[in-house]
């Protein structure tokens, strides 16, 4: 992880409710996330970059609560804003 980052990948599959301290900040995840997808770290407003290792993977187009998971429903790629 980086210290950008405001998403990370589920390691398990992660069941809602579950809790975690992550760089001393409370998430609680709202939906069940699957093993390999990702949640959020923090709020991301509409608009703004979804970060993973340091790196822009996408644009959230909804905004996205902390311990929301994190797919093609409230994100687009980053790779379409760069091919406009």
């Amino acid at each position: 992880m980086n210290i950008e980052d405001n998403c990370a990948t589920s390691l398990d599959n992660i069941p809602q409710d579950e809790e975690f301290d992550i760089n001393d900040n409370l998430i609680k995840i709202k939906q069940d996330i699957p093993f390999g997808h990702k949640f959020a770290l923090k709020n991301i407003n509409k608009g703004n970059h979804v970060v993973k290792y340091g790196e822009i993977i996408g644009i959230a187009i909804k905004d996205i609560k902390a311990g929301d998971w994190v797919h093609i429903h409230n994100i687009q790629s980053h790779y379409l804003e760069e091919t406009k």
